[in-house]
């Protein structure tokens, strides 16, 4: 099981009159917080009956949980409802956890037919799935431990805070403190008028090959690790500076290099459709384009020759550019399709083919192209 498994304070309990269920009481179980904010709340409004009173009750190990009853698994067109397991608690209702939380209680305590699981429970949560814990679990002592410090941070300031020191994430995961330094939006699905606009200050961490990002640290981080900077501050400093969220991306500072057929031949070959290149293609009218090769625009002709086809649909120009990620293909289901030699010497023979190096505005060049 997950060591980063949020085991709260406090449960919230709202209920629906079920007659399908032992106590007539269907609950859904939401929790506040380490900042005593109440997750889960809209959608749990929305379900329970507003005629039943909810219930806050205090998390703490509690025995007397008895196994109901499967329920779901069934399809119905686009609805498919999932299996889960009813279990009935001391407190008076029932509620639902999922065949693999089953499974774990299964394999940590003994159920006893009309006695129920044996043992002592408590709630929590994996992300936004409810997991009832056994306490007597191997894994319970640990995550215990990470809920201590997650409700018992250390008070960080962020002047103390140390370039290349590693911290405790609040998930449990060690993440190394770059900096705090301006943030840019990356995201094509925003607002296309938002795309490479200044969002304000971040501090940036990086954590297994990830660079995160948040405004405030209160609650993000919650304990020293390592006051040392890390060895390789330097490198993943070079890293982030690549990252187009550190720097916006500058069309103005794009070049075009010739491209050799094998070069044209390397970069074809790579599986991975996130590093494909676009390329830029003369034409006889010297109009400048940008297109990316894929499966759709590319034609063969009566004589066994091949060229682009259908342009206005997959090529853009240098000023469409700046409304695109131009980091990735706009679509993954050519990501498998790879052109033959044949293909690509027709293409490279007939076009001014060129290669794209993609710059931000630091001047720092895109390299995941």
């Amino acid at each position: 099981m997950k060591n980063n498994i949020f085991i709260p304070k406090t449960i919230r309990v709202g209920c629906q009159e079920r007659q399908d269920t032992y106590t007539k009481r269907l609950a859904y179980v939401i929790y506040y917080d380490e900042k005593g904010k109440l997750r889960k709340e809209t959608s749990w409004e929305g379900w329970r009956d507003k005629k039943i009173e909810p219930d806050d009750f205090d998390n703490t190990p509690t025995s007397g949980f008895v196994l109901n009853k499967k329920v779901g698994d069934y399809s119905d067109g686009w609805n498919h409802r999932h299996s889960y397991c009813r279990v009935y608690d001391p407190r008076g209702f029932e509620f639902e956890i999922t065949v693999e939380n089953l499974l774990y209680i299964l394999e940590n305590a003994n159920s006893i037919k009309g006695k129920g699981l044996e043992g002592e429970f408590v709630y929590s949560w994996d992300g936004t799935d409810l997991v009832l814990l056994p306490v007597e679990s191997p894994d319970y002592k640990e995550i215990a431990k990470y809920n201590e410090t997650r409700h018992n941070p250390e008070k960080i300031s962020t002047k103390e805070l140390i370039l290349g020191a590693t911290y405790l994430h609040k998930n449990n995961n060690p993440v190394v403190y770059m900096g705090r330094y301006d943030r840019f939006e990356d995201s094509k699905w925003k607002r296309k008028d938002n795309y490479g606009k200044n969002i304000g200050k971040h501090y940036y961490f990086y954590s297994n090959g990830v660079f995160s990002m948040t405004k405030s640290i209160s609650g993000y981080i919650v304990k020293v690790i390592d006051y040392n900077p890390v060895e390789n501050y330097a490198e993943l400093m070079d890293k982030l500076e690549t990252e187009k969220f550190f720097s916006p991306f500058d069309i103005s500072k794009t070049e075009r290099v010739d491209t050799t057929f094998e070069q044209l031949i390397h970069f074809e070959n790579k599986k991975y459709y996130y590093s494909w290149k676009y390329v830029s293609l003369e034409f006889e009218d010297g109009e400048v384009i940008f297109s990316q090769l894929n499966k759709k625009n590319i034609g063969e002709n009566k004589n066994g020759e091949y060229s682009l086809t259908n342009p206005n649909f997959t090529i853009y120009n240098a000023e469409r550019m700046k409304f695109i990620t131009p980091f990735k293909p706009q679509s993954t289901w050519n990501r498998d399709y790879h052109f033959t030699e044949k293909q690509l010497m027709d293409l490279y023979q007939k076009y001014n083919m060129k290669n794209i190096r993609l710059f931000l505005a630091n001047g720092k060049e895109i390299k995941n192209v």
